[in-house]
């Protein structure tokens, strides 16, 4: 149920065309909340058919150009709603997990070589992060751009916690292996 409320999110932030929002998805939402073109220009079209949004009416709109989408009362509405739900807790999904979990009954070959390679890819996104906090937020006075900051923090610290994780399990690896 979330992509809706991403979309719902972005167009709040800036109304767009679906190509701008795919785009818009590409360059930040996506590094919390993926979805392809497909599923993004799927969903804006069941949000205008449950009233939730609109292509501007100053718009005149011919066959192939792009209309541009704003949130409607509705919309921001269930956006309102959806911020405030009580939601559970997710259960962690992750196959490096599974993968080590499986190396203590199996053996640990061929895992450091993974290990290393999820330890390079956490390293350049922690840095992509941290790039973007230094192009992007040196002053974020704004109620939205601190909760904007707020968001890029948390892929922060899952970032560093990867890292730390992953160094040690690739100690303990190299320390088990026979």
């Amino acid at each position: 149920m979330s992509l809706p409320h991403a979309i719902l999110t972005a167009l709040i932030e800036k109304p767009s065309s679906g190509l701008e929002l795919a785009r818009r998805f590409d360059r930040s939402i996506r590094y919390f909340w993926s979805a392809t073109h497909q599923q993004i220009y799927r969903e804006l079209k069941q949000l205008e058919q449950a009233g939730l949004i609109r292509a501007r009416d100053e718009e005149v709109v011919a066959q192939g150009q792009r209309k541009t989408y704003e949130v409607l009362g509705p919309g921001r509405e269930e956006l309102k709603r959806w911020v405030s739900a009580a939601q559970d807790l997710k259960p962690t999904r992750d196959p490096m997990l599974l993968r080590v979990r499986a190396a203590a009954v199996v053996g640990v070959d061929g895992l450091t070589g993974e290990l290393e390679h999820h330890l390079a890819q956490h390293k350049r996104q922690l840095e992509e992060y941290l790039e973007i906090e230094r192009r992007d937020f040196v002053d974020y006075t704004t109620a939205e751009t601190r909760l904007q900051h707020l968001v890029l923090r948390a892929g922060v610290g899952l970032e560093t916690f990867w890292i730390e994780w992953l160094t040690v399990a690739l100690d303990t690896v190299r320390d088990v292996a026979p």
